[in-house]
């Protein structure tokens, strides 16, 4: 009997299994030697898989659909291929519908057709509020997180220091009316470069350098 109970309790369990997470995700553009590799989803899970961004200005978009209305999901990556760059953007990008109006009027120019960034209304964001891990490990280290996601302006996540060839990123995300397509879009950007002296500071030091040596033969000058 406890046979039998436990087949009819696994028969109700694998079709719920089947359809619970109906997740597709698919790479919609990329450009700058972006490439990834098979996502896969789990419960309330998104694994992204290696994803190669090799550069500066190496940019790449997931199309994601099918996540459950208001729930929150971990979504993981692995980034390589780190070169010359030390900051990852993340933004999601929503279909363009009726609430678009909050929107800013003028939309970055690297907004996909048919989509626009994602204000308070729209019910997208990066699970602001439900306390899911935000981080960027490597060896060595880990990457510092800033969020901006609570205006009309974007939701966008910036992590900033990977100075490593090789980064696990994790984070949250939410459609809180459920089963819509939407974007997720990562860019990197350059370390920032040295500072250099300007002219005038660099025409300061020599003249302050020729004042030194001046003074100093003048000390060493023997008076007859």
């Amino acid at each position: 009997m406890k046979r039998l109970w436990a087949i009819l309790a696994l028969g109700v369990l694998l079709p719920a299994t089947a359809r619970a997470e109906p997740i597709a995700v698919t790479v919609q553009s990329s450009s700058g030697g972006f490439s990834a590799g098979t996502a896969t989803s789990g419960w309330f899970a998104i694994d992204l898989g290696t994803v190669m961004m090799p550069a500066a200005g190496a940019v790449g978009t997931f199309l994601i659909d099918g996540l459950r209305a208001g729930s929150d999901y971990t979504v993981s990556l692995v980034i390589s291929g780190i070169t010359g760059w030390d900051t990852l953007r993340a933004e999601v990008l929503d279909p363009m519908d009726g609430d678009d109006a909050f929107d800013p009027a003028a939309q970055p120019s690297y907004v996909t057709a048919g989509y626009s960034t994602s204000n308070d209304r729209d019910g997208f964001s990066f699970a602001q509020g439900s306390a899911l891990e935000r981080s960027a490990g490597f060896a060595g280290g880990t990457a510092s997180v800033v969020a901006d996601e609570m205006t009309n302006r974007g939701d966008v996540l910036m992590f900033t220091g990977l100075g490593t060839s090789t980064a696990l990123v994790t984070f949250g995300l939410r459609d809180r009316l459920g089963a819509r397509g939407f974007l997720l879009r990562f860019s990197t950007v350059g370390a920032a470069p040295a500072a250099v002296p300007e002219p005038a500071s660099m025409l300061l030091l020599g003249t302050g350098l020729a004042g030194l040596v001046a003074a100093r033969r003048r000390r060493h000058t023997i008076v007859p």
